[in-house]
Parts: C-alpha cells; structure tokens; sequence
C-alpha cells in the first residue's frame, strides 16, 4: 500500500510540473509521429489519402492511450495544430515536390501551426489540469466518458483536420501556382495573424483585469465574440482556395472545410456561450452589442 501511494505520489509531482509535463508531451508527439510514419510504410500498396487515413489515426489512438494513463485528455491538445504540419512536411519529402504554390502552402501551414501550438504551449499549465470541456463531459457523463473522450475529444477533431487537409494533400500531389494561389496564400497568413492578435489581445486582458467576471470588450473582441474561432474558419477555406486555384473541377473537397465551419458554428462557439454566460454577469449585455462572429460593431 506505501508502495502504490510512493507511486501516485510521484506521478502527481510530475503531473504538476510544467516543465516536465511540456517535455513528456513532446516525447508523445514525437512517438506518435513515429508510429504515423511506420503505419504508412505497411500501407505502401494503398492509395495516399488512405495511408495518411490510417497513419492519422494511428497516432491519435496513441495519443488517447497516453493521456488515458496520464489521465487527462490535454495530452491531445497540440494535434490539431501540430498534425498538419507533419502531413505536410512528411508528404513534400515523400513526393519529392517543390515548387512556389508548394512552398506556399508549406509557409502557410507552418505560421498557422507553430502560432497555434505556442499559445497552446504559453497556455498550459501542468498535466494536472485539462481543458474546462473534458472536465465538464466527465462530470456529467461520468459512465460515458471514456467513450466521448475517445470519440468525441480525440477522433471526431482529427477526421475534422483530415478532412480539412485533403485539398492541401491533392495541392501537394498537383501542386501550380497562379493568380488565385496566391490570394490563398493571403488568406491563410491573414487569418494566422487575425488568430495571432486576438490571442495577444486575449493574454494582455487576463493580465491586466482586476475582476476575473470582466469580459474583454478591447481589440478585436470588441466587434467579434470569438475572432479566434473566426480565424480558424477562414484558415481552412483558405487552405480549400488552394486546390480549387489549380483544379476547379475539385470543388467538392470543400467539405472539410465545411465540417471544421459547422463544428466551430454548433459546437465550440455554443458551448463557449454557454460557459461565459453562466460565469460573467454582463454577458448579456456583451451580446448585445457585439456579433458572434463577423467583425463589425452593431449598430446602435
């Protein structure tokens, strides 16, 4: 009995550990990507969607199953914004392609990604705390947890992401560079950097607030309740432009970006409603005045 508490004793100081925490979720990411890449080289015979399928979803079950014995489901946290790097990154060396629309694309990609996952990583506390969502699931759905932390914590984001990454994969495969390559190019560095300010303008409000029931009413958050999300929906059709810039006829490939749109429009954005609400006094008020996501002040 000392033995298992000595244990749950040492695992609770390194869970408390930033420092270690970050290194141990590097570890993870780094496993993970490992996994990917030998799960793509058993699938050589299969076609390229297939394979980063498969790949994907191999390292997201790898990274479920570490944070289930971390118990905590942040281990997963960083995949949305890591994984499309990797796809991509992996892919430009598989096919040995090059190119300015590709370098594009690549660029793109990684401000997007390494932006993300540094305010992800100035964000995170320790493995002992986990995102007010999964505690919430787990407290309400304490049966049905594992299968929502599975399903709905870790799966359904990264078929989310894949989905999203089709046109970009398709782009890589047949990559050109024209007129409306460009204007993608744009869209997507635009919407890293509207992700970026607002973040910014996120960080420096919860610093300097006196009350924590304040609500940001500065910046950007003062014409838009969520830019954040908001970016993230301009992000990913931005990434769609690229392919349809070379191929019109893949139009339909639109559909990931429309998937990450309707998570972010009916459930993100709502359940954020929700908690805000229920937290700050003046939310009302707040709502009131500003728009849910385009970024114009309403008029009086």
């Amino acid at each position: 009995e000392t033995a298992v508490d000595n244990g749950g004793g040492t695992l609770m100081v390194i869970k408390k550990n930033r420092q270690l925490g970050l290194a141990i979720i590097t570890a993870v990411y780094i496993a993970a990507a490992i996994i990917a890449f030998y799960v793509s080289r058993q699938l050589v015979n299969n076609d390229l969607i297939s394979r980063i399928f498969w790949a994907d979803l191999a390292a997201t079950v790898f990274v479920y199953l570490v944070g289930v014995i971390l118990s905590n489901a942040t281990v997963y946290d960083p995949y949305w914004s890591v994984a499309p790097i990797v796809i991509a990154a992996s892919l430009i060396y598989s096919l040995e392609v090059s190119g300015a629309g590709v370098w594009l694309l690549f660029a793109v990609i990684c401000i997007w990604g390494v932006r993300l996952t540094a305010n992800w990583v100035y964000t995170f506390r320790d493995l002992d705390h986990q995102d007010w969502r999964y505690d919430l699931f787990k407290e309400r759905f304490p049966r049905a947890y594992p299968l929502i932390s599975f399903g709905g914590i870790h799966l359904f984001p990264t078929m989310v992401v894949f989905f999203a990454m089709i046109p970009a994969i398709k782009f890589i495969e047949r990559p050109g560079f024209n007129f409306y390559t460009a204007a993608a190019g744009l869209i997507c560095l635009a919407a890293a950097v509207l992700q970026g300010v607002a973040d910014l303008q996120m960080h420096r409000f919860r610093k300097q607030r006196e009350n924590p029931a304040d609500i940001i009413e500065t910046g950007l958050w003062s014409c838009c309740r969520h830019p954040n999300y908001l970016a993230e929906i301009i992000f990913w059709w931005g990434i769609y432009i690229f392919i349809v810039s070379v191929d019109p006829g893949l139009w339909r490939l639109g559909f990931g970006a429309l998937i990450n749109t309707m998570m972010f429009v009916f459930i993100s954005i709502p359940m954020a409603e929700r908690r805000l609400a229920s937290q700050k006094s003046s939310y009302e008020e707040y709502v009131a005045r500003t728009r849910l996501l385009i970024p114009l002040k309403k008029s009086s």
